[in-house]
């Protein structure tokens, strides 16, 4: 919508002036290539507000009090479900280039084994760690050895007997 905008503004200028039609484009290009590259935010995710989170108190809210509450997450704990996780991140995208994440909060929400709130944490993208990831990638049985060298090489042994069954 603001490349529009300009580009109305930059035509109305030139009209009225005596700038010739190749300098309008120019300038018309100019004003689009440079709205083109201005940052577009992203926000994925939810995180309760300080407020919402106030609502809630460690050693007497349960799950399904802090379900009302404040919602329940999108995650939770994988392998003992002792927690939720809210995850929100703002992700900002410039032209072609890769977006590139610049804020991300984590709200963790534990619970005891009678299901009562133990602790309430915020961690900020600073607080992130890279993981690597293990890849499984299956490893061919067959080094070296191109397409068309594996079926050029399989001519020689077809015999008449397995064709014709």
């Amino acid at each position: 919508m603001a490349v529009f905008r300009l580009a109305r503004t930059v035509l109305a200028a030139c009209q009225g002036s005596l700038l010739g039609t190749r300098k309008q484009a120019a300038v018309l290009l100019l004003a689009a290539g440079l709205a083109a590259c201005s940052p577009i935010y992203r926000n994925h995710g939810y995180v309760p507000a300080e407020d919402e989170l106030a609502l809630v108190e460690v050693g007497v809210d349960t799950r399904e009090t802090v379900g009302q509450k404040i919602g329940r997450p999108s995650t939770s704990g994988l392998l003992n479900d002792e927690g939720w996780f809210y995850v929100q991140s703002r992700y900002e995208h410039r032209g072609p280039r890769e977006p590139r994440e610049i804020d991300r909060q984590v709200l963790a929400v534990t619970f005891n084994e009678a299901g009562t709130v133990e602790n309430i944490a915020r961690y900020g993208l600073e607080d992130g760690k890279v993981v690597q990831i293990s890849r499984r990638v299956t490893e061919t049985n067959i080094k070296g050895i191109s397409l068309i060298g594996q079926l050029l090489g399989n001519f020689g042994r077809i015999r008449a007997e397995d064709i014709a069954g």
